[in-house]
């Protein structure tokens, strides 16, 4: 599974809208690490990343790699 790093999560809320921003985008089994920022998700979907570092940043959190 792909594997990126998004920073400034403190809460489930965080979770959540990522979660969800990257689900609009088409991405499948998201997975959110808190403690560590990792946000893994289905190798099946078929999203660029720089449209993830997009849809991630218009949030608030940033994509570090």
């Amino acid at each position: 599974m792909p594997v990126i790093k998004v920073k400034g999560m403190s809460c489930q809320h965080c979770v959540k809208s990522v979660t969800e921003a990257m689900e609009k985008l088409g991405a499948k089994d998201v997975s959110i690490d808190l403690l560590s920022g990792d946000v893994t998700y289905s190798e099946d979907t078929p999203i660029a990343l720089d449209a993830i570092k997009e849809a991630v940043t218009k949030i608030g959190f940033e994509v570090v790699e």
